[in-house]
């Protein structure tokens, strides 16, 4: 295995994954990749990593040197078509679904207003779409989740309009969910033994706003509560706290970082695929495009991690991977650290 070490003048870039919607033990319920995600942070200068592992509905750990950064953006930027710009702070418009209860609305509305008012956080504007999204949910025989939604141009419209009109920098959307998805599926993530039915169709969400407008964009589902259940696992409760998932996408999405499309307007603190060190990935999920991508770059460094299992069985074996594979993210821990030192992990070990 050879290894190739930048400058250690130079900052030392994490790309943490764990794809959305395929049941991993951790990061696959509600904020449960958010200690991963801590700890890594705190060994590297700047993580980048994707909404599903940051959202804990109610929850959040907000890491100034963490990049809350949209599925579609990041496999772009893992490509080489685009670069990342930290920021500040963003100007965020929300969108919410025509096809929500007015109660439900309300309790959304209520929720931006406790962003501004207890946070601080710079919502400019909250447009309603012109027509009922229309979300409906889909999963495979694998377990992975995904869905459709009925009127996308109605979406496209609402972002676009937020973004001519109220000069956002990055968008919210709420859509109605069906509440009658499978119930025993429902059950069975209650209990965190089972898939987020909800995720996969998210993901069409924010991809369609962010392929099209190259902004920051993060989803939360609008459901009615759900009855009280006493016997509600650990990494599925941050969900039952509240009539709302959108604390934590706010948050997340006031610093999360620009998108740059032209390379020509690149500038030096920009993140890009040349900066990235390492990657943390689950074992058995090796099929991203982002993943694949940086792979193959030289002075990347790929770490999977086979404790954090998943529906899928995309092995890096299977693709001919190169990396290093550890048990749990302990291990990634010393790992990662001996990769910033310059150090051959492998010479850690006897």
């Amino acid at each position: 295995m050879s290894l190739n070490f930048k400058s250690l003048t130079q900052s030392f870039n994490v790309l943490l994954l764990v794809p959305t919607g395929v049941n991993a033990a951790i990061g696959g319920y509600a904020g449960d990749a958010l200690p991963v995600a801590r700890a890594i942070a705190s060994i590297a200068d700047n993580v980048v990593t994707h909404p599903n592992v940051l959202n804990g509905a109610s929850l959040y750990w907000s890491m100034p040197n963490v990049l809350y950064t949209e599925g579609y953006a990041l496999d772009r930027m893992a490509r080489g078509d685009w670069g990342l710009r930290p920021v500040r702070s963003n100007r965020i418009g929300v969108i919410l679904d025509r096809g929500m209860e007015p109660d439900l609305e309300l309790r959304h509305r209520q929720a931006i207003a406790a962003a501004q008012a207890t946070l601080g956080l710079n919502i400019t504007d909250v447009l309603v779409t012109d027509s009922a999204l229309g979300v409906e949910l889909r999963s495979g025989d694998s377990g992975a989740t995904w869905g459709t939604i009925a009127n996308i141009d109605s979406l496209l419209r609402a972002a676009e309009k937020l973004i001519k009109v109220s000069q956002v920098q990055a968008i919210a959307v709420v859509a109605r969910f069906p509440d009658d998805c499978d119930r025993e599926a429902l059950q069975n993530y209650r209990q965190g033994k089972g898939v987020d039915a909800l995720a996969g169709a998210e993901a069409v969400i924010s991809h369609a706003i962010v392929r099209e407008f190259g902004i920051p964009c993060a989803h939360a589902p609008a459901l009615q509560p759900l009855p009280l259940d006493a016997t509600v696992a650990p990494r599925a409760a941050a969900e039952e706290l509240g009539y709302t998932f959108l604390p934590c996408v706010l948050v997340g999405l006031s610093r999360a970082p620009q998108i740059i499309r032209d390379r020509h307007l690149l500038k030096h603190h920009d993140i890009t695929a040349n900066d990235i060190d390492a990657i943390v990935t689950p074992y058995s999920a090796c099929g991203g495009a982002g993943l694949l991508a940086l792979n193959a770059l030289p002075h990347v460094q790929t770490v999977f991690v086979k404790e954090n299992q998943t529906a899928l069985n995309v092995t890096p074996e299977m693709l001919g991977l190169q990396g290093i594979t550890v048990n749990n993210y302990w291990e990634v821990i010393g790992v990662l650290t001996a990769i910033k030192s310059g150090v051959n992990p492998q010479s850690l070990r006897c």
